[in-house]
């Protein structure tokens, strides 16, 4: 790990979304150099599903080392952003850094992505973000090597990052764009950055996204407090980057990044946006399985009696049972291209169950489109869904949480298949 040198003692941090998770965690290891830190965020109350409010993270900072300042703010109300500035000027003397955290997500398609999540995104990434940094500027400016980081993607206009998630992307895209704008309008005042994983970082939304088990294909969120460190104590002249946690790190000289792993060993979930661990030979095989059954290949019954998807379906035909429907309540509908293409289903709302190929004898919670070979590889073992859906491989339409639901079941479908 990145070892802290002191550079930010004395520096004032306002970081919004700093209760957990990300935010926290670049507090914690600016903190251990003696920095001030504004946490900026709305849980002032315990929430019921996640942990931390914004004074127990007050006093780990302060038990690291800094000095902290709890502030109430949701970043969907400007008076609220505005009123924590002032206070945080008052009591530090100024703001040297801001740290864009706060975000909202909603992984849902555009006809299933309700109007108040689109705002929410909206507000929150793009308006939030903005705002922010709009109401710190005018002391960042003062500051000796003032910084702003984003933590927002690299922008990347391939299709495939639009299709499944529009909003999010929409609004990711929006930071990152604050980015490219503020960083050239601000150039030799005001260092701008953004900084984005290589692969997902474990917090407690993502438990809420990808179910148990998700932490074992994730990195600690010190590997971004590490890469941010590094950004944070840069002269201000570096400045309109959009950077990976893992890059930066490793042109600083860290080679070991096991020490970042939940699981050490274990596969890695690559993030969104990033290009470079997308398998685009499986993916160009998908779209040209597409392409064939949208050609006219009719798939039958009796033709989908035979193969590897036909055979997937028999053993969870095999597994189903009225303790599994009853605790899933939940229909699943397949479209698969190439081999063995066509529509298939998974029953766990009625009766005992049911699965099979054809039409669900019920209409379907969730519909999961793949090619017959990903399909496959998922109820093997061998293709995470978290990393199928994250890689374009895999979309989903309908309600999320049912999906989230079957790829906990899947491991007791591993081991039969």
């Amino acid at each position: 790990m990145l070892p802290n040198t002191g550079k930010l003692a004395g520096c004032t941090l306002f970081i919004t979304g700093a209760s957990r998770g990300i935010g926290k965690a670049i507090a914690l290891k600016a903190a251990r150099d003696g920095a001030n830190i504004v946490i900026a965020a709305k849980t002032a109350e315990p929430h019921p599903k996640l942990p931390g409010t914004i004074y127990t993270a007050a006093q780990e900072i302060e038990a690291a080392g800094g000095r902290a300042l709890p502030c109430i703010v949701n970043v969907r109300q400007e008076e609220q952003i505005i009123s924590a500035v002032e206070e945080a000027v008052k009591t530090f003397g100024g703001i040297d850094i801001l740290v864009n955290n706060a975000s909202a997500i909603s992984l849902t398609g555009t006809l299933e992505t309700e109007t108040k999540k689109v705002n929410l995104m909206m507000d929150v990434n793009v308006r939030g973000t903005y705002l922010t940094s709009k109401a710190c500027l005018p002391y960042l400016r003062k500051s000796k090597n003032p910084h702003i980081l984003n933590l927002s993607p690299p922008l990347n206009m391939k299709p495939m990052w639009f299709k499944n998630h529009c909003a999010y992307t929409i609004s990711k895209y929006g930071m990152s764009m604050c980015v490219l704008g503020m960083a050239e309008e601000f150039k030799g005042e005001v260092a701008v950055n953004a900084l984005w994983p290589k692969t997902v970082i474990h917090t407690a939304a993502t438990n809420m996204l990808g179910g148990a088990g998700i932490e074992k294909q994730c990195r600690k969120t010190d590997i971004i407090a590490d890469a941010a460190y590094c950004i944070l104590t840069k002269p201000k002249s570096f400045t309109g980057n959009f950077i990976i946690d893992e890059v930066l790190l490793r042109e600083e000289g860290v080679k070991d990044f096991d020490v970042y792993a939940v699981a050490p060993g274990h596969p890695l979930t690559p993030d969104f946006f990033l290009d470079a661990e997308i398998d685009m030979t499986a993916t160009k095989s998908e779209s040209h399985g597409a392409s064939q059954a949208s050609d006219g290949a009719k798939v039958n019954a009796e033709s989908a009696s035979a193969g590897p998807v036909a055979e997937t379906f028999r053993v969870i035909q095999g597994e189903l049972n009225k303790e599994l429907v009853k605790s899933t309540q939940g229909v699943f509908q397949f479209e698969l291209s190439g081999d063995e293409g066509g529509t298939w289903y998974l029953d766990l709302k009625t009766s005992s169950g049911s699965a099979g190929f054809g039409k669900p004898p019920a209409a379907a919670d969730v519909v999961m489109s793949m090619s017959s070979g990903d399909f496959v590889k998922m109820f093997t073992g061998k293709l995470k869904p978290t990393m199928a859906f994250m890689s374009g491989k895999l979309r989903i339409k309908g309600n999320m949480a049912l999906a989230i639901k079957l790829e906990k079941m899947l491991t007791q479908f591993n081991a039969k298949l």
